[in-house]
């Protein structure tokens, strides 16, 4: 018999991978809302995961979410490998728990929600990534809800 979920407190953050730029995000177990943070810029490991410290040390996760993208029919492709990589290296680095939570169309949809608070998606590149990387923790979170857990574990 599965164990029931028990509550979960603290902060929790999200990545949207992305081979040049990597949208962060965050949000509380107790609130159950995501909101963007920032946008890390960099193709380097050590840069990017330099970065990541920082935020680790600064917003002291309980978890982290990394977006999985997945073709439309649900298979995996190239970049669902990296992604699975980078969850691993967050793992093996700091860790922390990490979950994956889904991702397809989440720039896009990021896009239109720019495009229609009037923005120049173009120019916004910088907020583009960390509006995905909320809406991957959104649903996240409101998966866990749905489904009638506070916490996957």
């Amino acid at each position: 018999m599965p164990e029931p979920a028990r509550k979960t407190t603290g902060t929790v953050l999200a990545f949207d991978f992305g081979e040049k730029r990597i949208g962060v995000a965050v949000g509380e177990w107790q609130l159950l809302q995501a909101h963007p943070l920032t946008t890390l810029h960099g193709e380097a490991n050590a840069e990017r995961f330099a970065a990541i410290a920082t935020l680790i040390r600064e917003w002291q996760p309980a978890s982290l979410v990394v977006g999985r993208p997945l073709a439309l029919d649900g298979t995996p492709h190239a970049m669902t490998a990296r992604c699975t990589r980078f969850a691993n290296q967050l793992r093996g680095r700091f860790g922390l728990r990490v979950d994956y939570a889904e991702e397809r169309l989440s720039s896009c949809a990021a896009q239109e929600l720019l495009h229609a608070a009037g923005h120049d998606t173009r120019r916004a590149k910088q907020r583009l990534d960390a509006l995905a990387a909320q809406l991957i923790l959104q649903s996240y979170f409101d998966g866990m809800a749905e489904a009638g857990h506070e916490h996957p574990w």
